[in-house]
């Protein structure tokens, strides 16, 4: 463990019990917070994950970042579906031929429809760009990798990318709610106690604070991860903004 003072979940709802002053109660082994509404206990899902998904958009944690593999090019198909449970922002992308894995550079789907659009020309890909997400289900599915060239084999694909972590919530049960932590609440527990808190702060009718204050504004956030995966980031890449490297990429 972490040196710090890490939350399971019950940790954390006492916690939240003492910050928003609400009486607290152990239902088979479970914390739970009473108030005179009874409306207090049914918001605390959504507050785990506002604190959670503010921490990852904001923070990009190097723990979220994962490698899969199980996707493979076809002959002659320039696009490939990536599950949208799989990743939330794509990093890289290779393909393995032989023993060797080959990057693809990431670009537009204009340059490839431009330079790459004619599916009677076969090769070995060098470039990847994301093109959307499947048409027909709106995205619940999957998001679209595209290639160029037009693959000539059926070269499987490595991935690397951003995940959403595991949620506190999941452990509201016993015995996990006493013994389990997720790496938000045992590595940024101050963090999570803080973001919960701001997701409170509206809870309790002060619906005003997200505009007038930009600590409490949300927009900026999904904004730079929006922007991430469509590889118009940071210097056109799907990297977040350094804070602390300052030269250029």
């Amino acid at each position: 463990m972490p040196n710090t003072v890490a939350l399971t979940y019950n940790d954390y709802v006492t916690q939240i019990g003492v910050l928003a002053v609400y009486q607290t109660q152990t239902v088979a082994n479970v914390v739970q917070l009473v108030d005179s509404t009874g409306q207090a206990q049914l918001m605390l899902p959504q507050m785990i994950n506002y604190a959670e998904l503010r921490i990852q958009r904001d923070l990009d944690l190097l723990p979220s970042l994962i490698e899969r593999t199980g996707y493979s090019m076809s002959v002659g198909n320039n696009s490939v579906a990536l599950s949208v449970d799989d990743f939330v922002t794509i990093r890289t992308v290779t393909y393995v031929n032989g023993s060797a894995r080959i990057p693809l550079l990431p670009t537009s789907k204009e340059f490839l429809q431009n330079v790459y659009g004619d599916s009677s020309y076969l090769a070995p890909p060098q470039y990847f760009a994301m093109i959307g997400a499947d048409t027909d289900l709106t995205g619940d599915v999957s998001n679209v990798l595209s290639f160029g060239p037009y693959p000539d084999q059926a070269y499987p694909l490595v991935v690397r990318g951003t995940q959403r972590l595991p949620s506190l919530n999941q452990y509201n049960v016993d015995p996990q709610a006493s013994t389990l932590y997720t790496f938000i609440s045992a590595y940024l527990p101050d963090l999570f106690l803080m973001a919960s808190m701001i997701f409170l702060s509206n809870f309790q009718r002060n619906f005003g604070r997200s505009s007038d204050d930009p600590q409490m504004a949300l927009l900026k956030g999904a904004t730079v991860e929006e922007a991430r995966k469509k590889f118009a980031a940071s210097a056109w890449t799907s990297q977040p903004p350094a804070v602390a490297a300052t030269a250029n990429r």
